[in-house]
């Protein structure tokens, strides 16, 4: 069966993605920084029959991802990374006048030095694959300025580019940048409290996800609602 490492899984499009992938056979490693939500999601996600491995911890640490990786190893190696994890910089958002330089530093680690970092881990294992891919979770607020999204919007802006880079160094591989569109997330509810307008679910955009695994088009940048609505 394939295997895939998806970061920031207890929750929201990660748990989605994680209930996609395992109804359609998938072995899962997860990864969320608290055990407590990691641990009853990926019981919920055995019930499917596949092999469903929990590792809690930060992302930011180097020893953390080896444990990612290794696990996947033990399960048949890595055909499909997921980079879901993200901090906002501050909760809620402010603006860039206001926004800590601690805060931007932690966006900065866990949104792309960390993708980068697991990258660096599975990289063997990813071309080892029939199939290999990488996906990395970007937003419109990487390409858009939208206030008081500034530092989360670089931080993502920085793991588009990487993916980019990525893609172009590792031709035998499919590296695909995936804009979900807005979602009823926690995140989304940190970032923006007072924003109670009604979002999709994330299990709602699962299926564009899906859609690249089967058709694996060229690597480059999606949005989830071109692919739901059949563009690309």
């Amino acid at each position: 069966m394939p295997v895939a490492i998806i970061t920031g899984a207890s929750k929201g499009l990660g748990r989605a993605l994680a209930e996609g992938l395992a109804g359609r056979g998938w072995d899962l490693v997860l990864d969320a920084r608290t055990a407590g939500a990691l641990e009853p999601a990926a019981e919920a996600l055995r019930r499917y029959g596949t092999r469903v491995t929990a590792v809690p911890g930060d992302v930011t640490w180097a020893g953390h991802r080896a444990a990612l990786a290794e696990a996947a190893w033990r399960l048949g190696g890595v055909d499909l990374l997921v980079s879901n994890a993200s901090a906002l910089g501050a909760e809620p958002l402010v603006r860039l006048d206001a926004l800590p330089v601690e805060g931007l530093r932690r966006a900065l680690e866990v949104n792309v030095v960390a993708a980068l970092g697991l990258v660096q881990e599975t990289l063997p294992l990813l071309r080892a694959s029939e199939a290999g891919a990488v996906i990395t979770v970007s937003s419109d607020a990487a390409v858009e300025a939208y206030g008081t999204w500034g530092g989360y919007g670089a931080s993502k802006a920085a793991l588009d580019q990487l993916a980019a880079v990525l893609a172009a160094e590792e031709p035998g591989l499919r590296v695909w940048a995936v804009d979900p569109g807005d979602m009823a997330t926690d995140l989304y509810a940190a970032a923006v409290p007072d924003d109670d307008g009604p979002r999709p679910d994330p299990a709602a955009v699962v299926p564009a996800f899906l859609r690249l695994l089967d058709e694996r088009p060229a690597s480059g940048r999606y949005a989830a609602s071109g692919l739901l609505e059949g563009r690309r």
